[in-house]
């Protein structure tokens, strides 16, 4: 770290861009450090973060609970393999069986949101020996060959077709062509219920149902993707309680952790048993993740965060509804996942967020060219809430 701080900005921006792949575009900030819903750049000026590493760090950055768990884990023992039994997985998998969905009975553990799609995926044309998936226009659920087959953003998919064969978007909130979508060669149906690089588009629950019912009655598995929503994001543990869904599958991963790379899908009965040796990932379920994911956990139920992102979400929604500006178009989201949509690009006011007033920025992100993202922790309080809505009415004002 002491060595971070002596380079200066330019120099560390400078590393970075000559090593790295490119396939990031970045903002020119170096952050170094966080705490709660705050971070910090190489430079030492403050930033709110609304953007919780794409929705990573629900409970809040350096959470001291985290910490602790991690660092005992890692002098004790940071990675097992799954041909052995290990504690923390054990009661990881417990512990997801517990707060997840009815219905959901079991766990694979992997490293990803992607990783966790691709499982779905696989085991849904496993048990059901049919090809076929149904997946949503504007849905996102990752860039790995199986999870981008399932995703709609063609700007994704076009350099590197053909993808997976056997995938059928259809356009979200409309019954009919659902109808005429799924049937006998149905794998399964994919679906967010709240479609976040989408837009912060929350997806109709009367929708959401029929989904449900014609996978039950056409004998199709429903594979839900809950790696943004998830742990207390949009206001309950899991988005799919909102509105009493039973997913075949859960898709997990992003907060899962507090910040750790790790995902996981959930299995319901009507998945039946995966068969051994069809899949697996060597990182999947390591001790330390295991150890993170069950801090995170506690530190969500113990602190409060669902009830906190509910409360704290209708304060964002209501004070960005407040602003009274040409440039607004809508704005729209569930608990803490809230999206902005303007009437342009949404680039210039992304930047001029971040642009530090009385040494502090806001940091969001984007959920398409015209959508302003805000995913900031769960942690986040009243009056970082409300410096957030100030700074955005500013930004509204001065374009």
């Amino acid at each position: 770290m002491d060595h971070v701080e002596r380079v200066s900005r330019e120099e560390l921006m400078a590393l970075e861009d000559r090593y790295t792949s490119g396939v990031y575009t970045k903002q020119p900030i170096v952050l170094t450090r966080g705490e709660g819903a705050r971070v910090w750049d190489v430079d030492g000026t403050e930033y709110i973060d609304c953007t919780s590493g794409h929705g990573v760090a629900n409970t809040g950055h350096a959470h001291p609970l985290l910490v602790e768990a991690m660092a005992r884990q890692a002098k004790s023992l940071m990675t097992a393999p799954n041909g052995f039994y290990n504690p923390q997985r054990a009661r990881l998998l417990g512990e997801l069986v517990r707060i997840g969905p009815a219905g959901l009975e079991r766990a694979y553990l992997c490293n990803s949101g992607a990783e966790a799609v691709e499982a779905a995926l696989k085991f849904a044309r496993l048990r059901t020996g049919r090809l076929n998936v149904v997946s949503t226009m504007r849905g996102f659920h990752g860039r790995t060959m199986g999870a981008l087959s399932a995703t709609w953003e063609k700007g994704y998919r076009t350099p590197f077709e053909p993808l997976v064969p056997g995938f059928t978007f259809v356009p979200c909130g409309r019954l009919q062509p659902l109808d005429e979508a799924v049937d006998e060669n149905t794998a399964a149906v994919i679906v967010e219920i709240v479609q976040g690089e989408g837009g912060v588009n929350p997806v109709p629950a009367e929708y959401l149902h029929h989904v449900e019912t014609l996978c039950r009655e056409r004998g199709a598995l429903l594979i839900v993707d809950e790696v943004q929503t998830g742990f207390g994001r949009t206001g309950r543990m899991f988005a799919s309680e909102h509105y009493g869904l039973e997913p075949d599958m859960l898709c997990l991963a992003k907060a899962m952790a507090g910040g750790v790379p790790m995902g996981a899908t959930l299995l319901g009965h009507r998945v039946g048993e995966i068969p051994e040796k069809t899949h697996g990932s060597t990182f999947g379920g390591n001790a330390l993740a295991c150890a993170a994911a069950l801090a995170t956990i506690h530190i969500i139920e113990s602190e409060g965060l669902v009830r906190r992102a509910r409360d704290r979400g209708e304060q964002l929604m209501e004070g960005l509804r407040g602003i009274d500006s040409p440039l607004v178009r809508e704005v729209r989201g569930m608990g803490l996942m809230v999206g902005m949509q303007l009437k342009g690009h949404a680039g210039p006011f992304l930047a001029a967020l971040a642009q530090p007033i009385d040494g502090v920025g806001v940091l969001a992100l984007s959920a398409g060219s015209t959508v302003m993202r805000f995913l900031p922790p769960l942690v986040i309080d009243e009056g970082q809430i409300g410096a957030v809505v100030e700074r955005v009415a500013v930004a509204m004002e001065e374009s």
